[in-house]
C-alpha cells in the first residue's frame, strides 16, 4: 500500500493506482523497521531538546525573562497534549509509517521556524510545530515497536524508552555542540532538519503494514475523530494512573532541568560553555536512560520486588531533586552532578516498572491510545509546573522559586512512593500477557478489532 493510499485510509486489499507501487515497495527486514521506528521518534526528540544550552543565548538576543522562556518552552509541551488527545490514535487507522511520515514532515517545519525565529511568538509557533511531530510519532512508533516484536513486550518497551529518553537526554548535548559559529542558535536545528529530511526517503519507500484498525464500513471522520482519555480497558486503569502520575512527576523534574535550570545553573556556577550546560542540564535524562536500558523487564519479577523497585526509584528521585536545588543555590558542583545523576537513576527505576507493567497490561488494540494517553499527563508535567515556576521566578526571584521546586517535587515523590507503587492485586491479572502474546503471534502480527 502506498503512502497517499494509507493516508486516505484505504483498505489493504483494495485495489488502487499505486497497486504496482506495492509489489516493488522495499521490502525492509524487521531490524530494519525497529530502527526505523524507534529513530523517527528518537530524532525527533533529539530536535525538540535541541535549545536547552541555548536558552540563556536567546533570551539575551530577544530580551525574554524567565516567564518568556518558560513559555517558549511549554508552547512545545501544550501543542504535544493537546495533539496526543486529538490525534494519538491515528495511526491505528492510518498506519505507524503515515503516521511518522506526518510526523517528520510537521518535525521539520518546526526546526526550521525556531532556527529563523525573531520573536517569543516565532519560538512559540516553530516548538508548537515540533510538538505536533512528537504527539504523533510518539503512539505511532511505540505501537510499531510492539507489533514488530510481538512475543518480547518487555524489549518492545524498552526500546519505547530508549527511544523516548534517549532522544531527550541527547538533546541538550547535541545543541551545546553545535552551537558554534556565528549562529549558534540556528546551526543545531538546520542540521536536525536535514536527519529528518534523510529520514522520509526510507518512510515513503517502505512496504508498509495495513492499519491494525483500518476504515472499513466505518466512516474515516468517525475514526480520525478524538477519543475519550485514558487507556479505555478497565483492567489497565490501575496500572494507567500509577505510570502517569509518576511520568508527571519526573517530567515536571525534567521540564525544570530543560528550561529553567540552564541559565541559573550556568550563573550560579560561572559556567559560559554551551556544550557543558548542555552536558548538565541533560545529565538527569542520561542516566534515566541508561537505568531503563540495564537489567531485566518487568514481567521476569514478583509483584513485591516491583514495587519494592518503584519505591526506592522514587526515594531516589525525591532525595536527587532536593539535593539538587540546596547544590545549586550553594554552587557545590560536585554535590549537584552526584544529585542531579541519582534523580536520574531514581526516575528511570520507577518509570520503566511502570511503563512496562501498563505494556503488559493493555490489549494491543488499545496500545497506542494507552501510551498516547500515559503522555499526555506525563508531558503535561513538563508545562504546567514549570510555568508556574517561571511565574514565581519573575514575582520572587529564580533561586528561591527554584527551592520552592525541589522542595515541592521532594515531597510529591515521597507521597507516590507510599501511596503510589504497585500492589500484590495489581498484578492479578497475570494470564493477560500469553493471552496478548497469542493473538499478536498470528502471521499478520495484529489482531483487527471487530468493530
Amino acid at each position: 500500500m502506498s503512502l497517499f493510499a494509507e493516508l486516505r485510509m484505504r483498505p489493504a486489499a483494495e485495489p488502487a493506482m499505486s497497486g504496482r507501487f506495492v509489489a516493488k515497495g522495499w521490502d525492509a527486514s524487521r531490524t530494519m523497521r525497529l530502527a526505523l521506528s524507534g529513530g523517527t521518534l528518537f530524532v525527533l526528540l533529539v530536535g525538540a531538546n535541541l535549545a536547552t544550552p541555548l536558552y540563556p543565548g536567546l533570551s539575551q538576543r530577544l530580551g525574554l525573562g524567565s516567564l518568556g522562556i518558560s513559555i517558549a518552552f511549554a508552547s512545545y509541551v501544550v501543542s504535544l497534549v493537546a495533539v496526543l488527545l486529538v490525534a494519538g490514535h491515528w495511526s491505528d487507522h492510518i498506519g505507524r509509517r503515515a503516521a511518522l511520515t506526518l510526523a517528520v514532515v510537521l518535525g521539520i517545519a518546526g526546526v526550521t521556524v525556531f532556527a529563523m525565529a525573531g520573536s517569543l511568538l516565532a519560538l512559540c509557533v516553530g516548538r508548537a510545530l515540533h510538538g505536533a511531530a512528537v504527539a504523533l510519532a510518539t503512539g505511532a512508533s511505540s505501537a510499531a515497536l510492539r507489533e514488530l516484536l510481538p512475543n518480547r513486550v518487555g524489549w518492545a518497551s524498552r526500546f519505547t524508552l530508549l527511544s523516548s529518553s534517549g532522544g531527550v537526554a541527547l538533546g541538550p548535548l547535541v545543541g551545546g555542540a553545535l552551537a558554534v559559529g556565528p549562529v549558534p542558535t540556528e546551526v543545531p536545528f538546520l542540521a536536525c532538519g536535514v536527519v529528518l529530511a534523510l529520514l522520509l526517503a526510507p518512510l515513503v519507500l517502505i512496504k508498509a503494514r495495513p492499519a491494525i484498525r483500518p476504515a472499513f464500513d466505518t466512516s474515516r471522520s468517525r475514526l480520525l475523530a478524538p477519543r475519550g482519555f485514558g487507556v479505555g480497558q478497565r483492567s489497565a486503569r490501575g496500572a494507567f494512573w500509577r505510570a502517569s502520575a509518576v511520568g508527571f512527576l519526573s517530567f515536571a523534574v525534567f521540564g525544570y532541568f530543560l528550561s529553567l535550570a540552564p541559565g541559573y545553573l550556568a550563573a550560579t556556577l560561572g559556567i559560559t560553555s554551551l556544550p557543558a550546560i548542555g552536558a548538565l542540564a541533560g545529565l538527569v535524562l542520561a542516566a534515566s536512560a541508561a537505568v531503563q536500558l540495564a537489567g531485566r523487564g518487568s514481567a521476569q519479577r514478583s509483584p513485591r520486588t516491583a514495587g519494592r523497585i518503584v519505591r526506592i526509584g522514587l526515594a531516589l528521585l525525591g532525595a536527587g531533586t532536593l539535593g539538587a536545588g540546596w547544590a545549586a543555590s550553594s554552587g557545590h558542583a560536585v554535590l549537584l552532578v552526584v544529585a542531579i545523576v541519582a534523580a536520574g537513576v531514581g526516575q528511570g527505576m520507577a518509570f520503566r516498572e511502570l511503563f512496562d507493567g501498563l505494556a503488559t497490561a493493555v490489549a494491543p488494540e488499545r496500545h497506542a491510545q494507552a501510551v498516547s494517553g500515559l503522555y499526555v499527563v506525563t508531558y503535561l508535567g513538563s508545562a504546567v509546573p514549570v510555568i508556574g515556576v517561571g511565574a514565581l521566578a519573575g514575582a520572587v526571584g529564580l533561586p528561591t522559586a527554584s527551592a520552592v521546586f525541589t522542595a515541592g517535587c521532594a515531597v510529591a515523590a515521597g507521597i507516590l512512593a507510599v501511596f503510589g507503587a504497585p500492589r500484590r492485586a495489581s498484578r492479578a491479572a497475570g494470564p493477560a500477557p500469553e493471552s496478548v502474546r497469542t493473538r499478536l503471534s498470528s502471521p499478520c502480527g495484529r489482531r483487527r478489532d471487530p468493530s
